[in-house]
């Protein structure tokens, strides 16, 4: 095959390239020929195609997603926003936390352990590319219907690439979710979230300044595996032709990545780094581009120095890998000798595969020839921006008309508490949660099944802190589906919510936001809607958006999943032992509930596992009141008022006052003031339930007083059963076995 060099591309204007194969439009191939004032090489065509498909560029969400930055709330805790690898703020005490979520939807479905693998180990490497230590992990899941053949086939895989990848790392799982829908059939969400630490002096960025700084390929060597992932499986419609994709799937290898971490690490406390990207998405082509486009403006690299596992492959072939386990340094010449001895140390292969220049072209050779000259903004800045049309859905209005208030409610309160407790999505996740390690390192406060992740900081006799961060993740595709504004607004306000009620204080937000085509108009509407709320949401609950992920195409040939967006907040505690425990910790316990109910029941779990049904509106989102709830929450953690708190989310109070019970195995004995059912099943926003301490009630209570949120007294911790004075009563016991049986007898 003969070798397409730049010197033949301008001998031969017309030779028809692959482009359209490749993902490109007809437009965007033209707009690079523009760019380049001829036609590009095979291999800057490979850039190309990669850097500007939709899951590299963002060419279809970019016009919507600048509302995170002209509606941002000020914040001083934001140290790097978007456009980094990750978002980093300042926690206190000199530590700064980096976290991201991303998506590897696609991939887990046609192999899906490694999918799944991969998803953490490329989530893991954006936490290291900024400096720091990664510490811990989370992961929102999303499968078909818990009985469906498919979802059998594919979660089992799912857990074990994340237990796989994440153990072998040794990072705790602290938490995420677990959801069941038939929407998300052949097309399931795994969405991975990776939290890390750092000293805020230290942080790293992906630039490449000073002419004649050498450029460093470190990692694991680059294979087949992955070619055209991000652009063949994330940036096209999905369907079984997927199947047939599975070189476009990357392999990981947990145990190099471990001694990239311990290497990194070595290497940034030497100083040696002058910036760092890893190797995901579009592997070197990305590395470089942006490198490059963020530094200086030029790179010379050749390619007959990356090291190859398979000889065989083509320079196109090397720049569209994906393989994992990779990271490319900036490094002075002076620190070379240095560089290469820690990564000796660590056992981690490293070569210089270029050097810096201020050319503004990137300069790729291969076996003496240059097959890739182009200004590296237009590849890594400077993609297609689409305004795509959009508009509402037809039947929306039919859908929001079709209420639940129809729905014939439930005699028997009890019969109907059990039901719910046992369906997949609100059942124990034990099954999935026991297979994840999530006390390992020895920080991790709190864990699933807790509202929020909570790890301490670890002290060291250098920088020694109380402090602690809190996280969590939360979405809703029903609630999204009724109302892609609110139901976007109600995800943010659940993770945000979840944070407070261990007594953190929410300070910055990370999304990954999962639709399906941007090329039908009504998903286009769906996300545009969402993006304007989520970006409403932060601006009025003063927590900035630091970074994420858009995964559009999340569809089996014209059927679109729900829209799904996943919003992880991460939140700080000054002293880490004042954290809020979950449930009921002991008898003798005020119970009370927090905030207001109204009769809420559109995109419920009752009318969801009871009836089948899908209609209405969901419940308001309350963002005002969150902002007084979490105060309360705050101020009551830090004069040790609570003993135990639960959000109320999915199946109402009943779920809230079953699911605490079940915490520590202490009963509770309430009253419900209105009408039993909405007051049990309601999914009303902006709810806590907390225990408090009889003789610290009053001062409690004065507190929910000051920051005006209601604060209504339900009864009293203690007994073995879960009693509603009235209504039901029901054992911890069989609260137990109908919460734990439900996933193990599905997925043995």
């Amino acid at each position: 095959m003969t070798l397409d060099t730049v010197k033949r591309a301008a001998e031969t204007p017309e030779e028809a390239m692959p482009y359209s194969e490749l993902g490109m439009k007809q437009d965007e191939y033209d707009r690079v020929r523009q760019i380049l004032g001829r036609r590009p090489t095979s291999s800057e065509l490979a850039i190309y195609s990669v850097m500007w498909s939709e899951h590299c560029s963002y060419k279809s969400s970019k016009v919507h997603l600048r509302q995170f930055a002209t509606k941002a709330p000020k914040s001083d805790a934001l140290l790097v926003g978007m456009g980094e690898n990750a978002g980093v703020v300042d926690i206190g005490d000199g530590w700064a936390a980096t976290f991201k979520i991303e998506s590897h939807n696609h991939p887990s479905y046609v192999e899906p352990h490694q999918g799944a693998a991969t998803g953490v180990g490329g989530i893991v490497r954006d936490i290291m590319s900024m400096g720091a230590r990664p510490v811990a992990v989370m992961d929102a899941l999303r499968f078909g219907g818990a009985h469906q053949e498919d979802t059998r086939r594919v979660l089992p895989g799912v857990v074990e690439g994340i237990s796989h990848y994440g153990n072998c790392l040794g990072l705790p799982n602290i938490g995420g979710e677990v959801v069941f829908d038939p929407c998300y059939i052949g097309n399931p969400l795994v969405n991975a979230l990776c939290v890390g630490l750092l000293r805020k002096d230290q942080i790293k960025l992906a630039t490449a300044p000073g002419p004649g700084n050498k450029v460093v390929l470190f990692g694991a060597s680059t294979g087949p595996d992955g070619i055209g992932g991000a652009s063949v499986l994330a940036s096209a419609t999905f369907d079984e032709e997927s199947h047939a994709k599975r070189p476009a799937v990357q392999v990981g290898d947990p145990f190099m990545e471990k001694l990239l971490i311990e290497c990194c690490l070595e290497l940034y406390a030497a100083d040696v780094v002058v910036g760092i990207q890893d190797l995901g998405a579009a592997g070197v082509s990305c590395a470089t581009t942006e490198l490059a486009a963020k530094g200086t403006g030029g790179m010379h690299v050749d390619l007959d120095l990356v090291p190859l596992r398979d000889p065989s492959l083509r320079p196109e072939e090397i720049l569209m890998s994906e393989s994992q386990e990779r990271m490319m340094a900036i490094v002075r010449p002076d620190d070379i000798p240095a560089f290469m001895a820690i990564c000796e140390k660590w056992d981690v292969p490293a070569t210089v595969i270029g050097e810096v220049t201020d050319t503004g072209r990137l300069v790729m050779t291969w076996r003496g020839e240059t097959i890739v000259d182009i200004p590296p903004g237009t590849a890594a800045d400077e993609g297609p921006v689409y305004e795509r049309p959009f508009h509402e859905p037809a039947g929306q209005a039919e859908l929001n008309a079709d209420t639940p208030d129809k729905l014939p409610r439930p005699a028997d309160l009890r019969a109907t508490l059990l039901e719910l407790l046992g369906s997949p999505n609100l059942a124990s996740k034990e099954w999935v949660t026991s297979q994840y390690d999530r006390y390992v390192r020895s920080n991790t406060v709190l864990a699933q099944p807790a509202d929020a992740g909570v790890l301490r900081v670890a002290e060291d006799d250098e920088h020694p802190t109380k402090r602690g961060i809190a996280l969590a993740t939360d979405g809703n595709g029903r609630y999204t589906k009724l109302d892609p504004y609110t139901g976007a607004q109600l995800a943010l306000a659940e993770a945000y919510r979840n944070v407070a009620t261990t007594g953190a204080r929410p300070l910055a937000v990370t999304n990954c936001l999962n639709f399906g085509s941007p090329e039908d108009p009504e998903v286009m509407w769906q996300f545009a809607e969402a993006v304007r709320g989520l970006a409403d949401a932060c601006r009025t609950l003063g927590v900035p958006v630091t970074g994420g992920n858009v995964s559009f195409y999340n569809q089996t040939g014209s059927q679109a999943i729900h829209p799904t967006p996943i919003v992880g907040v991460l939140g700080v505690l000054d002293d880490v032992s004042k954290r809020i425990r979950p449930g009921f910790a002991a008898p003798g316990l005020k119970v009370a509930l927090l905030g207001e109910t109204g009769e809420e029941f559109g995109g419920s779990e009752w009318a969801h596992v009871v009836h089948g049904h899908l209609g209405g509106l969901p419940p308001q989102a309350n963002l005002e009141a969150h902002k007084a709830l979490a105060e309360v929450m705050v101020e009551a953690a830090r004069r040790g008022l609570v003993e135990g708190s639960h959000d109320l989310s999915d199946g109402g109070l009943a779920i809230a006052l079953a699911e605490s019970c079940l915490a520590h195995g202490v009963g509770a004995r309430v009253t419900v003031s209105g009408e039993p059912f909405a007051d049990l099943f309601s999914e009303s926003s902006g709810r806590v339930l907390v225990a408090v301490r009889p003789e610290a009630f009053e001062e409690f209570a004065a507190l929910c007083a000051e920051h005006e949120v209601p604060c209504y007294g339900l009864g009293v911790t203690g007994g073995d059963s879960l009693v509603v004075e009235g209504v039901l009563g029901i054992p911890v016991a069989e609260l137990r076995e109908t919460h734990e049986r439900t996933l193990p007898a599905i997925f043995g």
